[in-house]
């Protein structure tokens, strides 16, 4: 079948990865994508798979979290899947006003609809943050019961999508997958490259809701020692100020953003334990990733990546006190590698129990036929 993917392809986030790993799978299984993004048609990017066909949407700004599109995208869309004629519209939401169209220009077109709906969230209502992000569902909420299929992660977040009005029909859980082959046990020289012993690492953006700095406050009071090290992968708006106070001097590396996918393979390869302290999530590609590798991993329960690691596949913190969680837990995991391998290799069984790109993309190719069986349905009882 013919998928126009509606997706993001800069700045680099999880959404991003999403868009690419789907994508390309779609590819190896014979089907057509056609890859619609927000960029200027000079800036369209080379590295697209020959056979995928790429087509610029204008914006007037974009960042990691939202796009703001310009006052022509909802035609310069429109017009192109005209064009291309897709046999169905698959949207990796980009929180952008255009999310909120898309079900009326699809619906004119005879196009049918599915969304990818990314927003991280927290279980409970617990901060600011968490409160904000409730708040994304509500006013989406509206709009998604318009589109013909809903992708989320969780029952988590089926179940909030339900409760906001979105038809229980329409919502569909499918999450992340990770290539298990390409993330995988290896070897690595990190430890040897930054003279550690034991390795801790956490790996996404550096912002608010990741909630790094309770890592950094927790890492500086279990005073680890010389031979540990906390290596800290990506970059972010408030990452200048937080090295300025949390340096070398305690331990920390800091690597900034690592474009190069099997540099930051060989990272995770070399980490004893993976961290993520985050305040909202939704089901992180970059925990699955880590888990995949055989990392043990310590997560907030924040979003789905408590469920992700629920019965003994890794450790499940709180979203609130993280920083006296880890404070006790940094020094456990430091000083017993014989746990660090035990939760590796659950982490792993995890991953291929539940979390490979393959059975995520059976599943994705299950829906697409469920959902143009329906349109074919709906075509023919309004003839």
């Amino acid at each position: 079948m013919h998928i126009a993917w509606l997706g993001k392809k800069t700045p680099f986030c999880g959404n991003v990865t999403y868009g690419r790993e789907v994508t390309n799978a779609l590819l190896d299984r014979g089907h057509q994508v056609s890859f619609i993004h927000f960029a200027q048609e000079e800036d369209t990017l080379a590295e697209n798979r020959a056979e995928c066909q790429e087509v610029p949407i204008p914006f007037l700004y974009k960042s990691q979290i939202y796009t703001i599109p310009s006052f022509k995208s909802s035609k310069v869309l429109t017009k192109a899947l005209q064009e291309l004629k897709p046999d169905l519209v698959h949207a990796s939401l980009t929180l952008s006003p255009l999310d909120f169209l898309l079900p009326e220009i699809c619906e004119e077109l005879g196009l049918p609809l599915v969304a990818t709906f990314h927003p991280p969230f927290d279980r409970k209502r617990r901060n600011l943050t968490s409160g904000t992000q409730h708040l994304m569902y509500q006013l989406y909420a509206p709009f998604l019961a318009n589109y013909s299929q809903v992708i989320v992660f969780s029952k988590i977040q089926r179940d909030l999508l339900i409760r906001l009005g979105v038809p229980q029909s329409r919502v569909a859980i499918i999450p992340n997958g990770v290539d298990a082959e390409k993330y995988s046990p290896g070897f690595s020289k990190l430890k040897s490259q930054i003279n550690a012993q034991r390795v801790f690492v956490y790996q996404g953006r550096i912002a608010i809701e990741k909630n790094v700095e309770s890592l950094l406050r927790a890492w500086k009071q279990a005073e680890m020692g010389k031979d540990s090290k906390l290596v800290i992968v990506g970059n972010g708006a408030i990452a200048p100020a937080l090295m300025n106070t949390y340096g070398a001097d305690l331990g920390i590396v800091w690597m900034g953003f690592v474009a190069d996918e099997q540099q930051r393979i060989q990272i995770l390869r070399g980490a004893d334990v993976f961290i993520l302290p985050s305040l909202v999530e939704g089901l992180s590609l970059s925990l699955l990733e880590a888990m995949s590798c055989g990392v043990a991993c310590l997560a907030t329960d924040a979003g789905a990546d408590g469920e992700v690691l629920e019965e003994g596949a890794g450790i499940v913190l709180s979203t609130q006190r993280v920083s006296t969680q880890l404070q006790t837990l940094l020094p456990m995991f430091q000083d017993h590698p014989e746990l660090t391998t035990l939760l590796g290799r659950k982490a792993r069984q995890r991953v291929l129990d539940r979390y490979t790109l393959t059975q995520n993309i059976t599943q994705l190719e299950d829906l697409y036929r469920q959902v143009l069986k329906q349109q074919h349905v709906y075509s023919s009882t309004s003839v």
